[in-house]
């Protein structure tokens, strides 16, 4: 089973699979009876938010701490002064699902002395090596040096979320896993696991797996 920290913020490149990695993990630490807040840091992509879910998040007991106006039909996002209250110390574990790239995460900026000062936590970069920008270890290291330049705050895993929607294939979670590997070598931090389909999963003989449902689908 894998385990989390009391924080955990996930962070990446647009469209890399950060919102529905994040339902994901508050959905699974909710049905181990943790108590669990999901926070949606993302105040810049209005089509793919953790908020969105709210119904069905809040269904499983998880409390939700999203952008003003999310869930409606005017794109002008703004953090509400609530979400400070989610780095304070407490029993939760806190689930932040921050937006695309350094523009997305300056939103996360705004914490980052509160989150450093945290102990029990792990920031979590996400890589998906079939989105563009993101497709060779060097690319991917570049777009993590401007995440943390935004955000003032330093990765300390990587997350293998390669995948092409439902269009993905064992071999293509097969290839994906080495350069998942070479990219947490190059960034000198530990992969954390490969996030991978449920459908999948049991056609896979690879270590450090960890099950996904697809919740979030594309808005076309």
């Amino acid at each position: 089973m894998t385990e989390f920290k009391r924080l955990t913020i996930i962070l990446g490149h647009y469209g890399c699979g950060k919102t529905n990695l994040s339902l994901n993990i508050a959905l699974d630490l909710a049905s181990r009876g943790e108590s669990v807040t999901i926070a949606d840091m993302d105040v810049v992509n209005p089509y793919f938010r953790t908020g969105d879910y709210k119904e069905l998040l809040q269904s499983r007991g998880i409390r939700v701490a999203a952008p003003i106006f999310v869930s409606t039909n005017l794109d002008n996002p703004s953090l509400p002064a609530a979400m400070d209250t989610i780095f304070e110390p407490g029993d939760d574990h806190v689930v932040c699902d921050v937006g695309g790239d350094d523009a997305g995460a300056f939103a996360l900026g705004r914490y980052s002395a509160k989150i450093n000062s945290i102990e029990d936590k792990e920031i979590c970069y996400v890589i998906n090596r079939f989105r563009s920008l993101t497709s060779t270890p060097e690319e991917c290291a570049q777009i993590l040096r401007e995440i943390e330049s935004a955000s003032r705050i330093r990765a300390t895993a990587v997350i293998n979320n390669s995948h092409l929607q439902g269009l993905t294939t064992t071999e293509d979670i097969i290839s994906s896993v080495d350069f998942a590997e070479q990219t947490a070598r190059l960034l000198g931090l530990p992969l954390k696991f490969t996030a991978v389909e449920n459908r999948l999963i049991n056609e896979l003989n690879l270590p450090n797996l960890y099950g996904v449902k697809r919740i979030v689908k594309p808005p076309f």
